[in-house]
């Protein structure tokens, strides 16, 4: 389900980028600090997303670290680190977690196995510490299990179990701003949950395995993908309204960017994928034409 919340970097600013990328790399080395080496590698953009939106809307004064990448060695990276980033490192492990146990079921996949043990004594540290969020997320896969299981028709319900699970995750400090981040945060994670089934369909229907827009799925083509835009347009409109109603002013520009352009990224990426698949399908056709 990661991956979808991502930043536009052709429509940002230099410096706006280079914000972003310092708070993505605070969120890396708080990964690594917590939980070593493993932790790095559930390193991901939805979190920092999290880690930008509750730094602009409590207004949060960060640290900043320099260190050295491997992935960069030729010259020193800079990190911002502030209580988001611890939040958002924890929320990451968490769902990353529940991930790799849900990769397992579905695949029996034995190295997502493997990894999930691993995080055991971090969960456990952070189910402690964030016992409402743990709980939110527990709940979520045993009512979304059941709900596939079950074969349930209407979007609405089974996406909004996503949206319900986020909504616990975003109400970081539970106070006056808890029911827009929650509004927020409940169309996002519907977003992302509808996305992840509209770019696993086909996979499914060749599996035969539960996708909820596979009952969707109309005589045209082209009326289905009409549909599914609409929906997703939905989903981010009412995210985007919920945004603008928060008095957000520092990093605003970024978060604009995301909410109205990068979560757009992987769409668009598809898009572009379908329409190179059909071209190439229909230049297969006409040489078999001519070869008649």
């Amino acid at each position: 389900m990661f991956g979808y919340i991502n930043i536009n970097r052709q429509e940002l600013t230099e410096e706006s980028a280079k914000a972003y990328q310092s708070y993505y790399c605070g969120l890396c080395q708080k990964l690594k600090s917590n939980c070593g080496t493993k932790g790095q590698m559930l390193l991901n953009y939805d979190m920092t997303f999290l880690i930008v939106l509750l730094t602009g809307l409590y207004e949060l004064e960060h640290e900043e670290v320099t260190f050295t990448c491997p992935i960069h060695p030729t010259r020193k990276q800079r990190a911002w680190i502030n209580e988001a980033t611890e939040y958002a490192a924890d929320m990451n492990v968490i769902l990353a977690y529940y991930n790799l146990e849900d990769d397992w079921k579905d695949e029996r996949a034995y190295t997502k196995k493997a990894f999930a043990k691993m995080l055991t004594k971090d969960y456990e540290r952070i189910k402690q510490k964030y016992g409402r969020q743990v709980q939110a997320v527990e709940t979520y896969m045993e009512k979304l299990a059941a709900a596939e299981k079950a074969g349930e028709e209407n979007i609405d319900v089974i996406a909004g179990l996503t949206g319900e699970m986020v909504g616990e995750i975003f109400d970081w400090r539970e106070d006056e701003w808890s029911e827009e981040l929650r509004c927020l945060s409940f169309y996002l994670g519907k977003y992302v949950y509808l996305m992840d089934a509209y770019e696993d369909i086909e996979k499914d229907k060749k599996r035969q395995e539960y996708n909820p827009l596979s009952k969707m799925v109309c005589e045209k083509e082209g009326d289905f993908e009409t549909f599914a835009k609409l929906l997703l347009t939905s989903m981010m409109s009412e995210c985007a309204k919920s945004f603008e109603r928060l008095p957000i002013l520092v990093h605003a520009d970024i978060l604009r960017n995301i909410l109205y352009s990068g979560v757009w990224s992987r769409y668009e990426y598809l898009q572009l994928k379908k329409k190179k698949q059909q071209e190439k399908k229909a230049k297969r056709g006409k040489a078999n034409v001519k070869s008649l």
